[in-house]
């Protein structure tokens, strides 16, 4: 009988924003869903802007993003899988062009799962600014036609840091009119500062609110199985 237990994986989740506190809250969110074998490592960068909100901050964030997964690589071998926080996914295709090991974005990993969770799902993320990126990117993996409206709730990033703001009221409200008008049977939540927020609305609202921190963790894993 092999008792030998299989290889440890080892996720790289990387929040391409320089807010650590942000960083924090997607590892622990990240290490909640988990399997027991796979181990979880967070990272962000200290001189990229400390929030993605629109196409000029993503393109902003480039250079510190690219450079810290490299020299991460280079230091740690035993990377396999490389998951990029943002729901703009940031950086994904040159990074997925260029490096060996898997590469997924939570914005991808979300409309993934809303698709096989529901026939049809809404998308529910920070400012408009950053709307039309979300909408190409849904068009670039093939769902646009699954997805019903991407919605923005007008809470800047930073404000889901802040337990004072009213960002989780504007998000719930957004989420109740997206089921109310869009005809959608599941949420996307467009933001890996609102990953703490997917069990609670599911609960709240009676349907399937997904998280693409956790969505990419679990694809991820099914990516490098051992």
């Amino acid at each position: 009988m092999n008792n030998v237990e299989p290889a440890l994986r080892h996720i790289l989740v990387v929040n391409p924003n320089s807010t650590a506190s942000m960083t924090a809250k997607i590892g622990e969110a990240a290490r909640a869903v988990a399997d027991s074998r796979t181990r979880i490592t967070a990272v962000n960068p200290t001189k990229s802007p400390a929030a993605i909100q629109g196409p000029e901050d993503g393109e902003a964030a480039l250079p510190e993003l690219y450079a810290l997964i490299d020299e991460t690589l280079a230091e740690d071998a035993s990377v396999s899988a490389v998951i990029i926080a943002c729901f703009d996914d940031t950086g994904l295709w040159h990074l997925r062009e260029t490096l060996a090991i898997p590469v997924i974005g939570i914005g991808e990993a979300a409309y993934h799962m809303a698709s096989l969770a529901a026939t049809t799902f809404s998308v529910v993320t920070t400012l408009s600014v950053s709307v039309p990126v979300l909408e190409q990117n849904l068009k670039d993996v093939g769902l646009a036609s699954r997805c019903a409206r991407v919605r923005a709730s007008e809470v800047p990033v930073l404000d889901l840091e802040d337990p004072l703001s009213n960002a989780r009221a504007k998000v719930e409200a957004e989420i109740q009119r997206a089921l109310a008008q869009d005809g959608s049977k599941a949420i996307a939540l467009g933001c890996a500062g609102m990953a703490d927020l997917a069990a609670d609305l599911s609960s709240k609202f009676g349907v399937p609110v997904i998280d693409g921190v956790a969505s990419a963790v679990k694809l991820a894993e099914a990516l490098i199985q051992r």
